[in-house]
């Protein structure tokens, strides 16, 4: 009776010790000969503790795969099993590759405490690795006239099956892969790199190609749906108006304005004045020849006789004479 009581003690200890301390996803389908990688989450208090995965239903009789005190000692797991401990993060990431179906279990996150009365701190999760089919994505969408890749992911017990692609309902529109692992047609591609995946790129996509699809290996299928969508439209190229705008001269431009200006005003005024007096002595000469007069000196006198023509006359008619002494001094001013 004591030891049932004194191992109900230390079982509630360890679990004392499991609560809200590491989190982990709680179950994880995987094909066979994929790899998936495993989140660990912990607490700030343990960035300084050993960190484990194994592999067990029960954490006291689990099978250690890796530690990151020494993640190279594996003791069971053949080198697929790797653990990364990222203490900013307070998270230790396990990644597992080419997993079988033998590799179907309980597996376990774990801290190291390291004293007998408290148990480590653990987080459990179920893989289940199965056989088929699955895709990375399972609605992919296009623009028409572009094209569309899709990824298929097989198990290993697929690696050599033949691989299809059909739209659903429609059974003669299923194109397969040859011994190559390879269907080329002028809307079809289809390449299998037999590691698990083989990509489907349809080609010129148009608005009829919208619909449910399915990629298959041996007797494993799984549906895709594919969107086609419309192009967008371009618009119309719009002619650009450029629009100048006045700006205020720089002070080299009002400087150049400045030396031009003044002598051109100057030499304007000049001309101006050139014409004035061109017109006036025009004018005056103009005058002055119609109203010429002409003088004679009578013989045996010293009188002078002038003739004086009119402005209205313009010949010898109707003219006015004048009787001057001759002398001189009256020959001067006549002149």
């Amino acid at each position: 009776m004591a030891s049932v009581f004194l191992y109900g003690l230390v079982l509630f200890f360890k679990l004392q010790g499991t609560l809200c301390i590491v989190s982990a996803v709680g179950e994880l389908v995987v094909l066979e000969g994929q790899s998936v990688s495993i989140p660990c989450h912990y607490n700030s208090q343990y960035i300084h503790h050993v960190k484990y995965w194994c592999q067990g239903k029960l954490i006291n009789f689990c099978t250690t795969l890796a530690r990151t005190d020494d993640p190279n000692v594996i003791s069971s797991g053949n080198g697929r099993v790797s653990i990364i401990d990222d203490p900013a993060q307070h998270v230790f990431t396990v990644t597992m590759r080419e997993l079988k179906e033998a590799d179907s279990g309980w597996y376990w996150c774990g801290v190291e405490v390291g004293n007998m009365w408290t148990a480590d701190v653990t987080e459990s999760l179920h893989i289940k690795v199965i056989h088929g089919m699955s895709v990375l994505h399972s609605r992919v969408s296009g623009e028409e006239g572009s094209s569309v890749d899709i990824q298929c992911l097989y198990s290993e017990k697929h690696r050599e099956s033949p691989k299809k692609w059909c739209r659903n309902g429609d059974l003669s529109s299923c194109v397969v892969t040859d011994s190559s692992g390879t269907y080329i047609s002028r809307s079809v591609i289809i390449t299998d790199n037999k590691s698990g995946a083989f990509t489907v790129t349809m080609k010129g996509l148009e608005r009829k190609d919208t619909g449910w699809y399915w990629c298959a290996a041996g007797q494993q299928q799984v549906s895709i749906h594919v969107s086609v969508t419309l192009r967008p439209t371009t618009a119309a190229p719009t002619q650009d108006i450029k629009l100048t705008t006045a700006h205020p001269p720089t002070a080299m431009e009002s400087h150049s304005h400045h030396v031009w200006t003044s002598p051109l005003l100057f030499c304007g005024a000049a001309l101006l004045v050139v014409t004035v007096i061109l017109i006036a002595f025009k004018v005056w000469e103009k005058y002055r020849k119609r109203h010429k007069q002409r003088c004679t000196e009578e013989p045996n006198t010293s009188l002078m006789v002038c003739q004086v023509y009119p402005v209205r006359d313009r010949g010898w008619k109707n003219t006015t004479s004048l009787v001057f002494l001759n002398s001189s001094n009256q020959q001067e001013q006549m002149s």
